[in-house]
């Protein structure tokens, strides 16, 4: 094994990739599998460097001092009288002004070039952007014969360019003023991402080896608990409800219901409608292609279960074996999941998750190994992310409503359950129809697919997020209209404000040179990437995240004030949400740097205006 060159905290000299300039960095860490140099730039940047890519700071300081009098070609002694292959004739030499001529003249078509260059990387976004909205996959090919040939053309120009500016002889003061001037400006340009090598996870989260073990046991136990608490009369905490038989708790029949309501989904999933789009890029550069028909699967969905009470089938089955289909659920899961962390230890390194690759076997099976986990086109994370769960959590939401029609003898519902089947409804169908907008979230671009993610899509969120309907065939609540109307109030409130920000954010993410969002402000980062200033996210840091914690307390009002029960999910919403900002926090202080610190001075808020 090759020796160890550089220490950590050691300050060196780095090559920014692609192209021949180094800077100064300090050394941060080493891996010794993939012998990868971490190195953090002044800006915050974060990188990983070959060995040869890094030199010491004393050999540029040495070749400082030799070439400060002179340049290459006069470094040596003698010098030649003779004429050099390059040099023209006496009668053909160029006086001093037309040399300025040629290099003004020069000068003049390295910036016509580059605003070609620029006007290129502008426009393009915006024609495949009308081709994702007419339906037609995003062109992001990088084999275009007439970018490459431009790109040839250019490219002795740009390097003369930037050649140029490195050793500028302007003063540092007119530099400073230029970049707070460009800092100012609305000009956003696209930035080619730098390719990383994923390594090793080194800070782990959920409370380590020990907390991912203890929450392995801990978040089935909670779902059941919440299950049996609703059963009964007084759903107090202090009431602990009677463990049922361990056989009650299985049926076969159950099980096989669930696993043909899982194929279901899997057959709409794989049906050839709906428009094909790309994610955004991987460590190694690919993009991965997913079908966008999530709100496809739900009409069919509805139109099966339309057809299901046509033909008399009684849909309360699900209230009746609620906890059996739980169960099932939990048990499918766990497989799923050991099928998941089998199969990551063959995949290649490119594709395993960078928040579940620790190298310790408890922690990668919850946080999950394997990024993005495919049987062949059928991405296994990305379809249970939305359709199995999400789907079920509607239907399941129905066959309460129906439960208690037969249950107390109703000819219709309560208001208290319309409310809560209509607030939840409009949640599951504004995510199915905003489908896209999922492939740039935490869950895809971060997470792998483990334990932690296959039991909260097929356990946790049908199950725990039905909890209002659920204790409401049990505990029936009558409320006014007044109040019902404004419990409906402050619902389109937090819909309002979690639709317009998650809009903003993933327009301006898709098309940030859009027309219609000039009116926006943001802070450029060294990753070509922009941080919002302005709108909902000059508001707070997570306005989305305000949203969604106003609707969750929407959901729990119907269920009036007797228990805290129906409130658990509000509760529950806003430790996630809060914990899942401080890992945003930490993430985006990586990877935007400087950029990220100002951004926080500028909204110092992160979820709640002057709260927190």
């Amino acid at each position: 094994m090759p020796s160890r060159k550089f220490a950590d905290g050691e300050v060196v000299m780095g090559r920014w990739p692609g192209s021949v300039l180094y800077y100064e960095v300090q050394v941060t860490s080493y891996d010794d599998v993939t012998h990868l140099y971490t190195v953090k730039y002044k800006d915050g940047t974060e990188l990983a460097l070959k060995e040869n890519d890094i030199r010491s700071q004393s050999s540029f300081k040495h070749r400082k001092s030799q070439s400060s009098s002179s340049s290459p070609s006069r470094r040596s002694s003698s010098r030649s009288r003779s004429r050099s292959p390059g040099r023209p004739p006496r009668g053909r030499r160029r006086s001093a002004s037309q040399s300025r001529e040629h290099k003004d003249e020069k000068k003049k078509t390295v910036q016509e070039t580059s605003l070609a260059l620029l006007v290129l990387v502008l426009f393009k976004p915006s024609e495949n952007n009308t081709k994702r909205y007419n339906g037609e996959p995003e062109s992001t090919e990088k084999n275009d014969t007439s970018c490459m040939i431009l790109e040839q053309k250019l490219k002795p120009d740009l390097e003369v360019k930037r050649v140029l500016e490195q050793y500028s002889l302007r003063s540092r003061k007119d530099d400073k003023k230029k970049e707070e001037i460009y800092s100012e400006k609305k000009t956003f340009v696209a930035v080619k991402p730098i390719e990383k090598v994923p390594t090793k996870t080194k800070e782990l989260e959920f409370g380590g080896r020990i907390g991912t073990f203890m929450l392995i046991f801990l978040l089935p136990a909670t779902v059941f608990y919440l299950l049996l608490m609703c059963k009964q009369d007084d759903p107090s905490l202090l009431n602990f409800p009677p463990l049922p038989a361990l056989e009650s708790l299985w049926e076969g029949r159950v099980f096989g219901v669930f696993l043909l309501w899982f194929s279901l989904q899997a057959v709409f999933y794989l049906l050839p409608i709906g428009k094909v789009v790309e994610g955004l890029p991987l460590y190694n550069g690919r993009k991965l292609q997913y079908r966008i028909n999530g709100f496809y699967a739900f009409i069919l969905t509805a139109a099966a279960i339309g057809a299901l009470l046509h033909f008399q089938f009684e849909l309360h089955y699900l209230y009746d074996h609620f906890m059996q289909f739980a169960v099932s659920a939990a048990v499918f899961s766990l497989a799923l999941s050991i099928y998941l962390y089998v199969r990551s230890l063959k995949a290649p390194e490119e594709e395993l998750a960078p928040g579940g690759n620790s190298g310790y076997f408890i922690y990668d099976f919850f946080a999950g190994h394997e990024l993005n986990p495919r049987i062949g086109s059928f991405d296994l994370k990305y379809f249970c992310e939305l359709r199995p769960g999400l789907i079920g959590w509607v239907v399941i939401n129905l066959a309460m409503l129906l439960a208690e029609m037969k249950i107390h003898n109703l000819s219709v519902p309560s208001l208290s359950m319309i409310l809560v089947n209509s607030f939840q409804l409009l949640y599951v169908v504004d995510a199915l129809w905003n489908e896209e907008a999922i492939l740039t979230t935490m869950d895809i671009t971060h997470d792998g697919f483990g334990f932690m993610l296959a039991f909260g899509d097929l356990v946790w969120v049908p199950f725990v997020y039905s909890l209002q309907a659920f204790y409401l065939v049990g505990h029936p609540t009558t409320i006014t209209w007044p109040i019902a109307t404004a419990i409906t109030v402050l619902n389109c409130i937090g819909y309002y404000i979690f639709r317009s920000a998650n809009s903003q954010k993933n327009n301006f993410r898709r098309n940030p040179a859009d027309p219609k969002l000039a009116n926006l402000k943001f802070i450029p980062t060294a990753t070509g990437k922009g941080l919002l200033v302005t709108g909902w996210w000059g508001f707070v840091r997570h306005p989305n995240y305000l949203g969604d914690i106003i609707m969750a307390l929407a959901w729990s009002l119907p269920c009036g004030f007797n228990h805290i029960l129906p409130y658990f999910y509000v509760i529950y919403f806003i430790c996630l949400l809060v914990h899942r900002e401080a890992r945003d926090e930490h993430h985006c202080k990586q990877k935007y740097g400087l950029a990220w610190e100002r951004y926080c001075q500028r909204v110092p808020y992160r979820i709640f205006p002057y709260i927190y």
